[in-house]
């Protein structure tokens, strides 16, 4: 399975889908998402992370989470 760090804490967030996941007796999904903001900003992030962020986030607040 694929997989991408987290823009916050840096850790590997499994990525679901792909051709690895279509033999698979225990398929895992995708553990985060992607954040866009109105700057132009993205940031994929765990959803641990996710949760730490207040309930209308903001860049600033990515930017707080890094180095957790």
């Amino acid at each position: 399975m694929a997989s991408d760090p987290c823009d916050a804490c840096g850790e590997a967030v499994p990525i679901g889908g792909g051709i690895a996941g279509i033999w698979s007796s225990d398929p895992e999904g995708t553990g985060g998402l992607t954040l866009e903001f109105d700057d132009g900003s993205e940031y994929f992030l765990c959803f641990s992370c996710l949760e730490d962020l207040p309930e209308a986030p903001t860049a600033a607040d990515v930017a707080d989470l890094d180095g957790r």
